[in-house]
């Protein structure tokens, strides 16, 4: 789990932080740089192509690795080569065919997620899922790191490019990643209907029905969508904001080991509290402390650009993000039917990320109409929505929020 991790964690920042700073050392203005949150709305779309994975087998002889790995193993190189063209790109001269390539590889990776997600909620057992999503966290974290300041700090000596094939290199490893991974147990499927109307019922229509029967259902879904858009929000605007408090690309490459830090220590807290409160209560405490944690914003913005603020910055938001994560992927995980892993999870985690992939792509005009200070305060009313429906769901359905299908 911690290899599908790293290996799911490097596409990221491709379509993400690293990109923007490419950007914005090319001169590109804020607005273009904020389009960059609709690039990556492959995530926020994969349950629309998730059924396929769930139905069809991989093409050709890929099928005799199983319908998990077979498909990861088609997936995997495609996504690699994806990422070389953009490495190869230059968005100071044509940002769009940049921003094009980027949105190739997160639809790539996205795809590349559903089959990954799917494969570690069929291959552990419940009592493990926490253990499998942190160890998973980690290796994601750590893509991040590297694809983040490890290729800004590289960027001096050896420039974009050569940085950013290298990394589009690892992504080439999660074929290994793969081939040494097991099958998960087949599950009994029922005979694929016969008719273009009944395998698209089977395949679409039965997932929905099973899910938007459930008490709460909608309720479930609007808090899904909107839990992490504050949070989000201020995350899309990090890297022009960085430059703009004057701080340099060493300072900003330095900001990597502090969100490290921050993020894993807060994973094991949220872990830690997920097994003592239970999901729904934790997902509510972490989720506050998420929210409150993006005050350190606006502590940023009127620093005068000091080194200490930025890091303190940093290490406190990640620190917040990872509790919120551990709960709120777990949170997901249990709402998934074993019939429809694939799709139930690519629908939930959507729409976790439809939010900002739309209303994100907006922050850049945000930010340069209401300054640092009024865009991050905007940042921190946006997640409160959220939480009011947490209380909510918490009160009225409190079975269906703590439930645990995969048992």
């Amino acid at each position: 789990m911690a290899a599908y991790g790293f290996v799911a964690g490097l596409p990221l920042p491709l379509s993400g932080f690293t990109l923007r700073l490419w950007l914005s050392e090319g001169g590109v203005s804020l607005a273009v740089i904020g389009l960059t949150a609709n690039i990556a709305l492959a995530y926020s779309l994969k349950f629309l192509w998730a059924p396929v994975l769930d139905n069809a087998w991989p093409p050709g002889p890929l099928r005799n690795l199983g319908r998990r790995r077979g498909w990861l193993v088609a997936i995997q190189p495609a996504l690699a080569v994806a990422a070389a063209l953009l490495a190869l790109s230059d968005p100071a001269r044509l940002p769009f065919l940049s921003l094009a390539l980027a949105a190739l590889v997160a639809f790539l990776s996205a795809t590349q997620d559903i089959v990954v997600d799917a494969w570690r909620i069929e291959a552990y057992p419940a009592h493990r899922q926490g253990a499998a999503m942190a160890a998973y966290i980690w290796g994601y974290r750590v893509a991040l790191l590297i694809a983040t300041t490890g290729v800004i700090s590289i960027v001096s000596v050896i420039g974009w490019h050569l940085a950013l094939i290298g990394i589009a290199a690892l992504i080439g490893c999660g074929v290994f990643v793969t081939l040494s991974a097991p099958e998960p147990p087949a599950l009994e499927r029922h005979l694929a209907p016969t008719g273009i109307a009944a395998r698209l019922g089977h395949a679409v229509i039965e997932p929905l029905r099973d899910f938007l029967t459930r008490r709460g259902a909608l309720l479930i879904l609007a808090f899904v969508a909107l839990f992490k858009l504050g949070e989000a929000m201020a995350g899309i605007m990090t890297a022009p904001f960085y430059r703009a408090l004057g701080f340099s690309r060493e300072a900003i490459a330095a900001t990597g080991w502090f969100s490290l830090g921050g993020t894993l220590a807060g994973i094991a807290l949220g872990g830690w509290l997920v097994s003592r409160i239970g999901t729904g209560r934790a997902l509510l405490r972490t989720g506050w402390a998420q929210t409150l944690a993006m005050a350190m914003y606006l502590v940023l913005a009127v620093s005068a650009g000091e080194h200490h603020v930025l890091y303190g910055t940093v290490a406190t938001e990640a620190f917040a993000q990872g509790m919120a994560d551990a709960a709120f992927i777990t949170y997901l995980s249990g709402l998934c039917s074993r019939a429809f892993t694939a799709t139930h999870y690519a629908l939930l985690s959507s729409l976790a990320a439809i939010a900002v992939h739309t209303i994100g792509g907006v922050s850049g005009i945000f930010a340069a109409r209401l300054g640092w200070i009024g865009f991050y305060a905007l940042c921190m009313f946006a997640a409160l929505p959220s939480m009011a429906l947490m209380l909510v769901l918490l009160r009225r359905y409190p079975t269906e929020t703590s439930r645990d299908v995969l048992t």
